[in-house]
């Protein structure tokens, strides 16, 4: 068994690494310094996941190899995730040559969510900033933004557009591409508007003809490619599915990279997005479809755009049984301005540079894509990963979303030191708790 799990981490790492958007590290810069001198600092948090009930604290260590004493300040500065300041304080400090000093701080009450804190050091020879977000009763946090009435029913009309759609399924097995003991197949079908979106099934050789696999479905980031998934797992069927516009799906939309977010938002029944998370229900399809795969054991799973298309497919198709999203973005739309970089930025030029656009109207749209609103019909066990220095989806719109999610479903992580990222440990987590579930042992 160990042997098999170490083959599926394998598996999941190469999918996620493809999957999300960007990756990015929270890290401090060091000032340059002399050879044999430096000042290092080191910020602890009184918490392991930057969460806190009441009073958030931290230790701020300093170690001076200099040969000389080091005076000065270290301060801190808090601020709303929009960049407000809200809190600061400082104290002064004296770090003798050659030695070590601590200093701890706490941060005065406050109201539930999430906040950035700045700490600053400025001493006789060295300047530095280390940025860390941290939360205050996360799961307290709600959206002041309702979800549409009519929400549910727009979907149910999408669905039913799409069931009026043959879906010509058409399997094509590429030997050439078989590697790690598994056939590989293109499968392409008919999907929403009559669009032919196409994906990958892999399968391990050698399996007996009434044998059902139970399947992992990889759902892609924004304009990534999906590959086939290989690896040498002998129980489970892989697949990825490139949804229209994206890898190769592209025959009939076709954009531009930076174009794509916001193809067709003026109008929330055309919108490139309603038809992505069609493809992705019609993937579900494909696999009911097929006598050797297993629809009652499907896992989804992805990370950014790929993270917000698990979160939708969840929450329209209760044939899903496990879910992971790591760092779905689109989360309380409405309050992402000024505290995301993309995709709102890339929102708002577009509607500035159409005046017949509102941004009003825009945000009226993108309600229907916010996967707050998809998540309180989420009946299956989901996983989420959050990073709290994410830029792209922000600790505060994920927790909206997760705590709008029934409770008994779900599950998430928190990595206060990661952005737009999740560790080896989630997918760890991820693959256990899959094999565990389908039982795969």
């Amino acid at each position: 068994m160990v042997k098999t799990l170490n083959k599926l981490k394998y598996i999941f790492s190469l999918f996620i690494s493809s999957c999300m958007l960007c990756i990015g590290f929270a890290g401090n810069a060091k000032p340059a310094s002399k050879a044999d001198e430096e000042v290092v600092t080191k910020l602890v948090a009184h918490s392991d996941d930057g969460i806190f009930n009441s009073n958030a604290s931290y230790t701020f260590e300093v170690k001076n190899t200099y040969h000389t004493d080091q005076t000065g300040r270290v301060a801190y500065v808090v601020t709303t995730p929009a960049g407000k300041p809200l809190l600061r304080d400082s104290i002064s400090v004296k770090i003798s040559k050659n030695s070590s000093n601590s200093y701890n701080f706490t941060i005065p009450a406050m109201k539930p969510g999430f906040y950035k804190i700045n700490f600053i050091i400025n001493v006789s020879d060295y300047d530095d900033t280390t940025k860390r977000v941290f939360g205050i009763r996360a799961k307290e946090i709600r959206s002041s933004h309702p979800r549409p009435a009519d929400f549910d029913s727009f979907w149910q009309t999408a669905k039913s557009q799409l069931a009026a759609v043959k879906p010509n399924y058409k399997v094509t097995e590429k030997p050439e591409l078989e590697k790690d003991n598994r056939r590989v197949f293109l499968f392409e079908m008919k999907s929403l508007d009559d669009i032919t979106v196409r994906g990958w099934l892999t399968i391990p050789k050698g399996s007996s003809k009434n044998r059902r696999f139970p399947v992992f479905v990889g759902l892609p980031g924004y304009q990534v490619d999906l590959k086939p998934m290989l690896g040498e797992d002998e129980d489970l069927a892989i697949i990825t599915i490139n949804v229209r516009g994206q890898g190769n799906s592209r025959d009939v939309i076709h954009p531009k990279r930076p174009d794509y977010i916001t193809l067709n938002i003026e109008d929330r029944n055309k919108y490139v997005l309603r038809g992505a998370i069609m493809d992705c229900i019609r993937t579900i399809d494909f696999i009911c479809s097929r006598p050797d795969l297993d629809s009652t054991r499907i896992e989804i799973s992805g990370g950014s755009m790929g993270g917000f298309l698990a979160v939708a497919l969840a929450g329209l198709d209760n044939r899903i049984k496990l879910v992971s999203a790591q760092n779905p973005i689109l989360g309380d739309i409405r309050d992402l301005a000024g505290v995301a970089e993309w995709p709102i930025n890339d929102i708002k030029e577009y509607v500035a540079n159409r005046p017949a656009l509102s941004y009003n109207k825009m945000m009226d749209n993108l309600d229907y894509y916010d996967i707050k609103n998809f998540a309180p019909n989420i009946k299956s066990s989901i996983l989420v990963g959050v990073g709290l220095l994410d830029h792209l989806a922000p600790p505060t719109n994920s927790f909206i979303f997760y705590n709008s999610i029934p409770s008994k479903y779900a599950t998430i992580r928190i990595y206060k030191d990661l952005g737009h990222e999740v560790p080896k440990s989630f997918l760890d987590e991820d693959g256990h708790k899959m094999r565990d579930v389908f039982g795969l042992f």
